[in-house]
């Protein structure tokens, strides 16, 4: 019979449920009998827990008994309430820096005329705002159909990039900066090997602003327009679809070489969270990280909703207190945000992630920041800022997996590695997507969306090393030009998502 439970930690007073337990099943560490049916995935009581009590999983606090709770109890929302305790944030106390690894592995990269490599190498019909949002794919589709694009053989493809925006708001508040980062980041992403932006004419976010002094690229492989100074739909489709082939036909003129592992970036994301996501996937992901850093690459970590509550995990591994500082800095600013907009930081885990095990925000943020690895925390960015150092570090986002992608992307991640443990499908274009599965069951059952089974790492007793490692060779053969399951499958022409701040007016 297959393991019943596990104990993350010594300190810990739950267990969880690696199948799922019968009344009277006993528990693999305590041998405390489960008082009735749980469900795997699931914590359960190992020893008797008064009201008040703190509850404890991975070692750290992840809520308080609201009621007492019998050894062999189930242990979720009816009887875990949020905690209120403070935490240590020990700045910089153990930032150790990971060993280098003198081996120089190569991944087969776009260069780019800033120094950069990119994994893709597509076109993007980029917009400024949604009015030009229709135009934008109908110039892209256009482009697709066309005798001359059939025979490009290094271009992957033509992607609109249309979003819900760039008008009825502020032109000068964090809303607007946000969204001029988004876009300008996009344009620059090392995965794009041409640029074709599009207006309406009339909207906030103007294209000369967009453009700006230094033209978006350094390679010049940049065009824009708009619509009502071209003259309408059907006058800037054909306008636009010649500037694409343009575009197009010299980013064809680039040709993958090799490229040192430095100039990987990667977006750490976790969506569909499940119990197991901080016993597996997120675990064999942050050694994957640490494998990266260790080679000079760059992993970027987000959603600050989900690493609210285990913030000091990541402040204690800062490489100041400075960067520790602005970490806590963006926590404060999500506490007032949601506070203005009558939300609360707990209303996060969603009900898919409580039916996989997960309770409180707290235990959902511990399991999160395992993505993260163990390597120093070397920076901490806004939404889309450009991201100018390597190793690993945290870049502010919603806890939205399609809008958090969308400004790692535009910081400069050329790779995306997803763990889910309910399933995800989506994918993210320019940059490929990796989904990591946390759990068999759901690997077996989405198997034509998932790229890697974590879930043996439970049923197998594959180590988290092992594992680790797998992923971060697919990293590489990945970045290479090797097909992820989510581009097979055709995603990425709707998952740009901006972070929208402010009023719509």
């Amino acid at each position: 019979m297959s393991q019943a439970s596990i104990r993350l930690h010594p300190s810990d007073n739950v267990e969880i449920a690696l199948r799922d337990l019968k009344t009277g099943d006993c528990l693999s560490e305590s041998g405390v009998a489960a008082a009735q049916t749980i469900m795997r995935g699931h914590k359960v009581a190992s020893t008797t827990i008064a009201a008040g009590q703190f509850i404890l999983r991975y070692g750290q606090v992840i809520g308080v008994a609201m009621s007492d709770i019998a050894a062999g109890d189930h242990v979720h929302v009816h009887n875990i309430g949020m905690s209120d305790h403070s935490l240590d944030y020990a700045f910089s106390t153990d930032a150790r820096v990971l060993p280098a690894i003198a081996e120089s592995r190569t991944f087969q990269g776009y260069r780019r005329a800033d120094g950069r490599f990119g994994t893709r190498n597509y076109v993007a019909v980029l917009t400024s705002v949604n009015c030009s949002g229709s135009v934008a794919k109908f110039i892209a589709e256009a482009a697709e159909r066309s005798e001359w694009f059939n025979a490009l053989e290094n271009v992957d493809g033509i992607v609109p990039i249309v979003h819900g925006s760039g008008c009825g708001m502020s032109g000068s508040d964090e809303g607007y900066a946000t969204l001029f980062r988004t876009l300008s980041g996009y344009a620059r992403n090392p995965n794009f090997g041409g640029i074709l932006l599009v207006g309406l004419g009339c909207e906030v976010m103007q294209v000369p602003e967009l453009v700006g002094k230094d033209r978006l690229r350094p390679d010049g492989n940049f065009r824009y327009m708009t619509i009502q100074a071209t003259g309408g739909t059907r006058k800037t489709v054909e306008a636009g679809v010649a500037m694409v082939r343009e575009l197009a036909e010299e980013a064809n003129r680039i040709s993958r070489q090799p490229a040192p592992l430095s100039e990987l970036m990667v977006g750490l994301q976790c969506g569909g969270s499940d119990s197991y996501s901080g016993i597996t996937a997120n675990p064999a992901l942050g050694y994957a990280s640490d494998l990266l850093v260790r080679h000079g690459g760059t992993t970027i970590l987000s959603e600050t909703p989900e690493v609210y509550g285990a913030e000091h995990l990541l402040t204690r591994r800062a490489i100041s207190p400075d960067v520790g500082q602005k970490l806590v800095e963006r926590i404060d600013w999500w506490k007032d945000y949601t506070a203005r907009n009558m939300g609360e930081m707990n209303n996060n885990p969603s009900p898919g992630n409580k039916r996989g095990g997960l309770t409180t925000i707290l235990e959902k943020s511990l399991g999160a920041v395992a993505k993260g690895g163990t390597a120093p925390l070397v920076g901490v960015y806004k939404f889309a800022e450009q991201i100018n150092t390597h190793g690993f570090v945290f870049m502010d986002s919603p806890g939205y997996d399609p809008c958090s992608v969308t400004g790692q992307i535009a910081s400069g991640a050329n790779l995306i590695a997803f763990t889910t443990g309910r399933g995800s499908v989506s994918g993210y274009k320019p940059a490929p997507g990796i989904k990591l599965a946390t759990n068999s069951e759901m690997y077996e059952r989405l198997s034509e969306d998932m790229d890697i089974n974590c879930g043996d790492i439970v049923d197998a007793g594959v180590s988290i090393e092992e594992k680790g490692r797998e992923i971060f060779e697919l990293f590489i053969a990945v970045a290479s030009g090797a097909e992820t399951k989510s581009e097979a499958l055709g995603f990425g022409g709707a998952e740009f998502v901006p972070w929208q701040i402010g009023a719509v007016m």
